[in-house]
């Protein structure tokens, strides 16, 4: 069936990314790869807010299975060498998690299973299987509302859930670490690596409906220890940060450059400083526009054409007046179709 031929072919696309960036692969790796499996679910179940993740994917039993049995002969054709692992959850006993039951509790085995490729040095087999046998990140969550511990009743800024019960930090036994906030990547890393009890602090934006990372908790000696790693070597590291602001204005000076050029192959009508201008625009590091996408890196011709209408949208149209007048947005893109076609068939000329 065609709907099979391309779930095998994107499972086994995903599995060769994974192998080639990773060198392992898991059937947890390959849902979230093929977009079954989103990061808000997966965190859930590891903080067991759901008990079986099976039941919360979006599929039946039967796409599941003809999705892991690809798996398995794609890992028989490489000749991986498999094992097993623990999944455990963020919680503080660590209990063991469950992906499946019912009808895929036969399935179960392949979940704790982590494929390795073959003919890896000692060192990075070592890092590889470390990697997959980490326990999650134990999650406090800083209050937006009013609460009270389960335990003994008090409250305070940040609390720590299990089960679906809040926590304060003392009586989830994180009372003593420190918060270190977001924002120096190699004093966080330093930090966590250095203590033996660390917590993710997230904050949930109702704005863009997400937990966004505020920092770490960590013990103080830790955090001691870290701070003086990086008095020790900051000129070092000074240097690093240089070379690599360097590398990364090139490169995105060569992108927009690339950026550039496509637009204008695919609407030479397009007007040169405009065409400049959309590029610029959607390489900008860090904005999360098509530009910085894998498909606006890889130059694939969708990205440019959505670089393109965007910049047509907001230029050429009434559509931020629309917006500004309370129109919903989806009307207000139906009432543009047209002027936006009118540029596009213009700018193809």
């Amino acid at each position: 069936m065609q709907g099979e031929a391309k779930l095998e072919q994107r499972v086994v696309e995903t599995a060769e990314k994974l192998l080639s960036t990773r060198k392992s692969v898991t059937a947890l790796d390959i849902l979230s790869g093929i977009g079954w499996l989103p990061e808000n679910v997966l965190k859930a179940w590891q903080q067991r807010r759901i008990p079986v993740l099976a039941a919360a994917l979006p599929v039946s039993t039967e796409k599941l299975s003809f999705a892991l049995s690809t798996l398995q002969r794609w890992v028989e054709e490489k000749g991986l060498e498999g094992s097993e692992i623990e999944l455990v959850g963020a919680t503080r006993d660590r209990a063991p998690l469950r992906v499946t039951s019912g009808e895929s509790a036969g399935l179960e085995p392949l979940f704790r299973t982590h494929w390795i490729m073959p003919g890896l040095s000692e060192a990075k087999r070592a890092q590889v299987e470390a990697r997959q046998r980490k326990a999650p990140d134990l999650v406090v969550w800083v209050a937006l509302k009013d609460w009270a511990c389960a335990d003994c009743g008090d409250t305070g800024d940040l609390l720590f859930m299990e089960n679906e019960i809040p926590h304060c930090l003392e009586c989830a036994d994180l009372g003593h670490l420190v918060f270190l906030p977001s924002g120096d990547a190699t004093l966080t890393r330093r930090a966590k690596k250095a203590s033996r009890l660390s917590a993710v602090v997230t904050r949930f934006n109702r704005s863009r409906k997400r937990h966004e990372r505020q920092g770490i908790l960590i013990e103080e000696a830790a955090l001691r220890s870290a701070e003086e790693q990086c008095l020790a070597d900051e000129d070092i590291r000074e240097r690093r940060r240089g070379r690599d602001r360097e590398r990364r204005a090139q490169e995105d000076v060569e992108f927009t450059a690339r950026f550039f050029e496509a637009i204008t192959e695919m609407f030479p009508g397009c007007p040169p400083d405009r065409a400049r201008a959309i590029a610029e625009h959607a390489g900008l590091r860090g904005s999360g526009r098509v530009g910085r996408s894998a498909a606006g890196r890889a130059l694939a011709e969708q990205a440019v054409f959505l670089a393109v209408v965007a910049s047509i949208r907001h230029l050429d149209t009434d559509y931020d007046d629309l917006l500004m007048a309370g129109v919903e947005r989806q009307t207000a893109r139906d009432r543009i179709r047209s002027a936006i076609d009118e540029v596009l068939e213009r700018w193809r000329s």
